[in-house]
């Protein structure tokens, strides 16, 4: 069992409670101005400030060893209607015993009136992983590591138009991976040569970029991104990888990603329903590295990421969420998926299953930031420990 994240020393608690504390909402009243008034703008809510919280993180992997690092979580709003949702960000990175090293920074970010929504990430990693092969039943026993580099940018500019909450725009993603090492088997050797050697072309072991662009529709009416306890949220796009732009190969990645969100009780938070479905469908010449791929924090939590992997992609998850006592919530989830080389190929008998059970840390009441532990068991003989901040979905 690869653990993953396993979190915290009783000085992170602390440093926790003592950031959470720090965001009590102030108790002073709201007051207009005179320059509010001229302009027309509601008064300014001093329980509306931006807050900048730094998190600690220390997990141990068997590809990293132990590792440390930390990740902040910027929140604020742009203006003063507080019907505006609010935007976030995430700046981090860790660095392992192993010399590994991983750095993130992302943003959503919903400008005045919602007129635009802004978001995207800066991604590096330089991180082994185990692959099994293509298709939606390989064995656990032909498990291969690869290792490499890479650099991802993702961004997208939409605007809002004709109803509140649909955001019509661009999205435009680069992928520049480096440093490709193929040649290890882990579990197999002698008769059963790695599998890369045997299913994957050798030209997909260079250096490779892939950059596309292409249009987004999102439609979304999350009462908040972060943690979200009523709404729906809709995400269509397609992304055009191409020669032109700079890609070294010529495919189309379609993809959707619906999400439903509702108490279970009228007029209650307290316990909430969250469903998902995923469907990624690649069409053209697709490298390995980005073909659709289960398993992972977020998609179908204990199947090791991309344990199966193919051109198209369909999964489905629902997540039960329940506040237990203090800051303290508890969710359960479950979800099936498949990968296939082409859509007429999914079939019903064909899926892949995972499920689990974690807690949450709310360390910031005000703006419903989380920290997350989760387990889950999946096919392919996988399980897995998991971090993160925010919901999986």
């Amino acid at each position: 069992m690869t653990f993953r994240y396993l979190l915290l020393t009783g000085a992170l608690a602390v440093g926790l409670l003592t950031a959470a504390s720090a965001q009590t909402p102030d108790t002073a009243s709201a007051k207009r101005t005179e320059r509010d008034i001229r302009l027309g703008q509601p008064a300014k809510n001093p329980e509306d400030r931006p807050s900048f919280i730094p998190a600690p993180v220390i997990f141990y992997e068997p590809e990293t060893g132990f590792a440390a690092g930390a990740t902040f979580l910027p929140t604020w709003r742009h203006g003063r209607d507080t019907t505006v949702r609010k935007s976030n960000g995430r700046i981090g990175g860790w660095y392992s015993q192993k010399k590994q090293l991983n750095l993130q920074l992302s943003h959503t970010i919903f400008t005045r009136r919602e007129a635009w929504l802004v978001s995207g990430d800066l991604l590096f990693y330089d991180y082994p992983i185990f692959f099994y092969g293509i298709g939606n039943d390989t064995d656990i026993d032909d498990e291969s590591e690869i290792s490499y580099k890479v650099l991802t940018f993702n961004q997208r500019g939409l605007k809002q138009a004709f109803i509140p909450g649909l955001f019509l725009g661009l999205t435009y993603r680069y992928t520049d991976t480096r440093d490709i090492i193929a040649d290890k088997p882990t579990v197999n050797d002698g008769d059963k040569a790695n599998l890369l050697l045997t299913q994957v072309p050798a030209e997909q072991r260079l250096d490779t970029r892939i950059s596309g662009l292409g249009p987004a529709v999102v439609y979304d009416t999350r009462d908040n991104v972060l943690s979200t306890f009523r709404g729906n949220y809709v995400d269509v796009q397609a992304l055009l990888n191409r020669s032109g732009l700079g890609s070294d190969y010529n495919f189309t990645r379609y993809q959707l990603d619906a999400r439903h969100f509702q108490p279970l009780r009228k007029g209650s938070n307290r316990t909430i329903l969250a469903g998902q479905v995923l469907g990624q469908f690649n069409r053209g010449n697709v490298p390995f590295r980005e073909l659709a791929g289960l398993g992972g924090i977020t998609v179908l939590r204990g199947i090791y990421e991309g344990r199966f992997r193919d051109r198209q992609l369909l999964m489905g998850q629902a997540e039960l969420r329940h506040h237990l006592f203090w800051r303290l919530n508890g969710a359960v989830f479950a979800g099936v998926g498949q990968v296939a080389p082409r859509f007429r190929d999914f079939g019903l008998s064909d899926f892949n299953y995972a499920a689990g059970g974690g807690l949450r840390f709310q360390f910031n009441r005000r703006d419903r930031i989380n920290i997350r532990f989760d387990y889950g068991v999946g096919s392919g003989g996988s399980s897995g420990l998991y971090f993160g901040v925010n919901e999986a979905f």
